[in-house]
């Protein structure tokens, strides 16, 4: 029998449909994950995965997303905890996943939240898909939070950016992530507004984190890959074709790798 597969989905905004191709292309070649964990953009996609949604239907909701579909605007942002509603983004996972329960799923699946309240990470694996996947994609200031059993939770990329020790616990033998916004540390020269002046200290804070937990000797990621994605923005509703290719591109790499790794 081989070793269990489990796949950490990491966050990343649009970079993230880098994850629809590396799953398409582990399916082409008959590796199925056993579990999957998920924070943010990845939550979204393994969520879905995990919940029995093909992964070309997948694909096919993604890529045809425009930003109206997700974009509501509050009238007064400053005097409310973000600055879009959440509305759009709420009704497109209920039209997705439904009533579907984590309880309920084909592969077993997790996915992380932070709580404003106590500043710790929370990890879904129980109850409501749409309203975990929901709470792990609330980008702090840009989507309202999700309140949730006394606890009002943002994004999980806030305090773990790859969950891959979530996968680990929910009994994968092997794990394996996907990062899909290693470069948010490279310079800029511009930084044209408040939402992305929040961005960027979001993404100070992130990569600190991420450097600081990779760097202790039991990080427990067998295969952390880290897709290039150049011209792909975390934060722009285009070019999401090329992350998919990546992401296929970055599966087909990795196959034979992934294969020794959960061989007896």
């Amino acid at each position: 029998m081989s070793k269990k597969l489990g796949l950490a989905l990491g966050g990343g905004g649009a970079r993230g449909v880098v994850h629809i191709g590396f799953l398409k292309a582990l399916e082409e070649e008959g590796i199925k994950p056993y579990c999957i964990s998920g924070t943010s953009m990845g939550a979204v996609v393994g969520g879905c995965y995990a919940a029995g949604i093909p992964i070309d239907d997948i694909r096919d909701i993604i890529l045809k997303l425009k930003t109206a579909d997700i974009i509501d605007i509050n009238a007064l942002p400053f005097t409310r905890l973000s600055v879009l509603r959440s509305k759009k983004l709420q009704k497109l996972f209920i039209k997705n996943l439904g009533d579907v329960r984590f309880e309920d799923l084909n592969i077993p699946f997790t996915c992380t939240a932070v709580d404003l309240y106590s500043q710790k990470l929370y990890v879904f694996e129980k109850g409501s898909l749409a309203k975990g996947v929901q709470a792990s994609a609330s980008i702090p200031a840009v989507f309202r939070p999700v309140e949730h059993e006394g606890m009002l939770l943002v994004d999980g990329g806030v305090l773990c950016r790859v969950p891959v020790r979530q996968a680990k616990a929910l009994g994968a033998d092997v794990g394996v992530a996907i990062d899909a916004i290693k470069n948010t540390a490279e310079p800029v020269s511009k930084i044209p507004n408040m939402i992305m002046m929040l961005i960027r200290v979001f993404d100070i804070v992130d990569n600190h984190n991420v450097s600081r937990e990779r760097a202790e000797p039991d990080y427990p990621c067998d295969l952390l890959l880290e897709p290039e994605l150049s011209g792909v923005s975390q934060y722009l509703v285009k070019n999401l074709d090329k992350a998919y290719q990546e992401g296929y591109e970055l599966g087909k790499a990795n196959i034979e790798k992934i294969r020794q790794l959960i061989a007896d």
